[in-house]
């Protein structure tokens, strides 16, 4: 199956975050922790024409901590800051606005030469879809302001906001790209919330994730259904499911749509414990 989702809005946003770059001094760039790679918008480069910039890895309670760590190395090794954080708890956020102020040296230090008085940093928020932007302003500015919501596309288009007396925040529409070249990250980013439930297919994605968590987290998978082995088959594994959860049609057959939505919600819920669906050693 092809996932693909870029409506308008996305089009539009993009265009605007370039335009807007001239008047940005530090770009933080928001990942998803379970999925920083496929996360991460492959024209990011482009928009952003080089402005220094920070990764979050947002989430990071919901990934596997050793992985985490391991991306978070990967991302240094190509010179960035890198920093992790839950922003819906509000975890490891302080650490964002000295990792800014270190970024932007450079500019107060320039405006001082010139004998002018350093105005607020303006830092530009960019990524994908319910990646976490709008609760991560909302906890730099210690109030709500942006709009949140659990599904992508509720930002719909730019706003400055202020954090303290030293920085502006410009938040924008969560970006995706047109195509995704790579099938499984189109079920990564239906996994975490990046594209809209009816634009995808539950038993699809559900089964991606199956053969995700027998590989890399068999015993969590075993623990969250109760079972003892995990079948070989996928299929047998979707019946074992289906009957330990009760999602039968007449007959006592499996109902693979009830099933298949179950176990999205299961990981959506984060029931599965700390799970990551690609890790930089792949």
């Amino acid at each position: 199956m092809s996932i693909q989702w870029f409506p308008g809005h996305m089009a539009k946003a993009k265009r605007e975050a370039k335009e807007k770059m001239k008047l940005i001094d530090v770009v933080i760039e928001l990942l998803d922790a379970r999925i920083p790679l496929s996360s991460r918008n492959p024209v990011i480069d482009e928009i952003t024409g080089g402005k220094p910039r920070i990764i979050i890895l947002n989430k990071a309670d919901l990934a596997d901590p050793e992985i985490t760590k391991a991306w978070k190395a990967y991302f240094e090794s190509e010179g960035h800051h890198v920093l992790e954080a839950d922003a819906q708890k509000g975890k490891g956020v302080q650490g964002i606005g000295p990792a800014v102020r270190e970024e932007a040296a450079g500019m107060i230090e320039k405006m001082k030469r010139k004998g002018m008085n350093p105005r607020a940093i303006r830092a530009l928020i960019l990524g994908i879809p319910n990646v976490g932007k709008s609760t991560l302003i909302n906890r730099l500015a210690s109030k709500k302001i942006a709009r949140i919501g659990d599904r992508p596309g509720v930002t719909k288009s730019q706003q400055w906001i202020k954090v303290g007396k030293e920085m502006e925040l410009l938040d924008t529409p969560g970006i995706l790209w047109p195509k995704f070249d790579d099938e499984a990250v189109g079920y990564r980013l239906a996994l975490t919330g990046a594209i809209k439930e009816e634009l995808f297919d539950f038993q699809d994605s559900s089964a991606f994730l199956l053969k995700e968590l027998k590989k890399s987290y068999p015993e969590l998978l075993k623990s969250r259904y109760s079972l003892e082995e995990l079948p070989d088959d996928l299929l047998a594994l979707f019946d074992e499911i289906g009957r330990r959860r009760g999602c039968l049609i007449s007959g006592g057959n499996i109902d693979y749509d009830r099933t298949a939505e179950l176990i999205f919600r299961d990981f959506r819920a984060g029931k599965f414990g700390r799970v990551s669906l690609e890790q930089p050693a792949d």
